[in-house]
């Protein structure tokens, strides 16, 4: 089969596709998924690169959101499972010490996938395969930041930094979803305006404007005795020197947002914000396999449409990734080995 494959951690570009690649054969519990689309994710860039304490099993094929269709079933498969069903892979072993598909095991950026059954989830006709594999690690972390562990809700403010990306996409789409007034932070005209379109309220490009003394001059700083100034709710993945920013942005009982540190896991921190201001700090790890049901519920009704910026082929991966990695890309980026 074709295949996106790693030999060796290495840097932009080291990723080689091959044709020869042996086929997967699936052991009992386990299918084999004939691929019909992959997205990429911050975490596919750090797998390629290599994380401390992380030994990943070599060769490694990466792409741990995939959808497509079941090829072929192994023994002591359960539950009514069929050939050609329409399925998303949850990349998450939730049963055994298998480990995450597309780090500890094969993931989907290749024709063929053998995972095993329990990382399954049934496909509605209604829901594309490029929606589908848009979901899990994005969408999924997104719909528990912001709803099982945020909690936003209607009326409130809320300011998305890194509001372009697979996650931010959907933040700013639930939080206007939820009746909140969004605050979307991008690096570009060209992504701030297709921000607006996604619904975003007001925008500001980081690049040019401090985004905590935007806050300011719209609302007022915060009181730390009152319930003024500032907005309700900031959203930062991105960790680096957008952190202090970030807290001083909220207002008294506010909630800071976080799943990750695209920009830097150890930013430095004033815990003078945190205790005047009664803050909340936050974090959200991953999603349960309820909120992928959630997520294929509100595309079925029309409630939701994943944001992907362009397909590409199995060839280009090395491009695919480069675009994520160098913040060109707004929404997903889609692989395809077909």
């Amino acid at each position: 089969m074709k295949a996106a494959v790693i030999r060796q951690h290495g840097g932009p570009g080291s990723i080689g596709v091959e044709n020869d690649f042996p086929d997967p054969k699936p052991a009992p519990g386990e299918v084999v998924i004939a691929v019909k689309a992959a997205t990429l994710n911050y975490h596919d860039i750090f797998t390629r690169r290599g994380m401390p304490g992380i030994k990943v099993p070599m060769p490694c094929i990466m792409g741990l959101d995939f959808a497509g269709e079941i090829a072929e079933i192994g023994p002591g498969v359960e539950g009514d499972w069929r050939v050609g069903q329409r399925v998303m892979v949850d990349p998450v072993d939730r049963v055994g010490p298998g480990g995450l598909l597309g780090e500890m095991r094969p993931g989907g950026l290749a024709q063929y996938c053998a995972v095993p059954a329990h990382h399954l989830v049934a496909l509605p006709p209604e829901v594309s395969f490029e929606a589908a594999a848009a979901l899990p690690v994005a969408y999924g972390t997104a719909v528990r930041m912001m709803h099982t562990i945020g909690q936003v809700k209607q009326g409130e403010r809320v300011l998305i930094l890194g509001a372009s990306g697979g996650v931010g996409t959907c933040c700013v789409q639930l939080a206007k979803l939820a009746g909140c007034e969004v605050i979307a932070c991008a690096s570009s005209e060209s992504k701030l305006k297709r921000l607006r379109e996604l619904g975003a309220d007001h925008l500001i490009d980081y690049t040019q404007q401090d985004f905590t003394k935007w806050v300011y001059e719209k609302w007022g700083k915060p009181h730390r005795r009152k319930f003024e100034g500032g907005v309700d709710v900031v959203v930062n993945f991105t960790g680096g020197d957008t952190w202090v920013k970030s807290l001083r942005a909220l207002h008294r009982r506010g909630r800071l947002l976080t799943c990750g540190a695209t920009a830097g896991y150890d930013p430095k921190e004033d815990l003078r914000f945190i205790w005047t201001f009664e803050l909340q700090v936050l974090g959200s790890n991953g999603w349960m396999r309820e909120d992928l049901h959630l997520l294929l519920d509100m595309i079925r009704a029309g409630r939701l449409t994943p944001t992907i910026d362009r397909e590409l082929p199995l060839e280009q991966v090395n491009e695919a990734f480069r675009l994520l990695e160098e913040r060109e890309v707004f929404g997903k980026v889609v692989v395809k080995a077909v």
